[in-house]
């Protein structure tokens, strides 16, 4: 699931009245190809329930919740979930296609598979070209890229409750959009000026300074273990890295993990069979790498010519297709 903005979602809390009604959720599934033996229901990092997915990928269970956002997570993707006692909700997917086979029936089915199909027209939209705009285009791009958003919420059939938490993220999105807008305006007065060097351990044994790689293109990753959308770039990172393994680029991976997570990391390159150069930075976000270019998300990727200047400080990421135009033309 391709996600550039992450807002902290405020959560509307309503409890059931009517004493007829059920004072929890039934919530089953049938998951095909599931990724794995469980399901998690997420409030942000908080795991509320753990429930068992058979081998034929059918869980059925029931829980009590405040009502609002959530987060089903089946070990290797998330999706988005809206809660409420008294909802019986069934939910039919294939892991493989995760996001685009999702389908609810059920009471609760209207609101999340509103959700759903936000998540499917957020992956189809075009952030790059919206983050490559002029402030002017920025600005009348972004407000209708709000006004859709919203226009999926006119449905009077909706949960008021859902729509109410609905809009509040559309709004929050939209200033964290801009946000990170800004801060790319920010980091593009770097490029063509000489790179910050590092420093770091390496995986492979010793360290690996900047200067070690000079002569080649240099494609920086900066990631952790813990960071979702990080983890999901992984999969277009080593197809790049076998694309162009006999090219003039080096494919660097700077983990901002923190310093009790190193074997975790260690981990997750063995587990992974991650590529290129694995690196660990010193002092995690306040690493001066990190800060030298003012790095406050991640994954971030940076692109740094073979005579350690920078060609992009906020680059292209693997899974888009301007990473390939990019460095097709600088690598031919």
């Amino acid at each position: 699931m391709k996600k550039i903005v992450f807002v902290v979602i405020a959560f509307v809390f309503s409890f059931l009245s009517n004493a007829q009604d059920k004072k929890y959720i039934a919530f089953q599934a049938e998951i095909a190809n599931r990724n794995g033996d469980f399901i998690f229901i997420r409030q942000n990092q908080k795991i509320i329930k753990k429930i068992e997915v058979n081998k034929n990928g059918i869980f059925k269970d029931t829980l009590k919740v405040v009502e609002g956002p959530y987060l089903l997570f089946d070990g290797v993707e998330y999706t988005s979930l809206y809660l409420k006692n008294g909802y019986d909700l069934k939910l039919k997917m294939d892991a493989k296609d995760f996001d685009a086979s999702i389908v609810y029936t059920g009471k609760g089915s209207l609101e999340n598979n509103c959700l759903a199909q936000k998540t499917i027209l957020d992956a189809k939209y075009d952030y790059d070209k919206l983050l490559a705009a002029s402030p002017v285009d920025f600005k009348r791009l972004s407000q209708e890229k709000i006004a859709s958003d919203l226009l999926q919420l006119k449905n009077n059939k909706l949960d008021p409750n859902f729509v109410t938490v609905q809009k509040k993220e559309i709004e929050e999105s939209l200033v964290g959009l801009t946000k990170y807008y800004e801060q790319e305006q920010e980091n593009n007065k770097m490029n063509n000026l000489p790179s910050p060097s590092f420093n770091y351990l390496n995986y492979a044994g010793g360290t690996t300074k900047l200067e070690d790689l000079k002569g080649k293109y240099v494609y920086i990753d900066v990631w952790a273990t813990w960071c979702g959308p990080c983890r999901q770039e992984i999969p277009f990172l080593k197809k790049a890295e076998a694309k162009y393994h006999d090219k003039n680029i080096a494919f660097v991976s700077i983990s901002i993990d923190k310093l009790k997570d190193q074997e975790k990391w260690k981990t997750m390159i063995k587990e992974k069979e991650l590529g290129g150069v694995q690196l660990f930075a010193d002092n995690d976000w306040n690493s001066k790498f990190v800060q030298d270019y003012k790095i406050t998300g991640i994954p971030r990727f940076i692109l740094i010519d073979p005579n350690g200047i920078i060609v992009k400080a906020s680059a292209a990421r693997p899974s888009s297709d301007d990473l390939a135009k990019e460095l097709d033309v600088l690598l031919k």
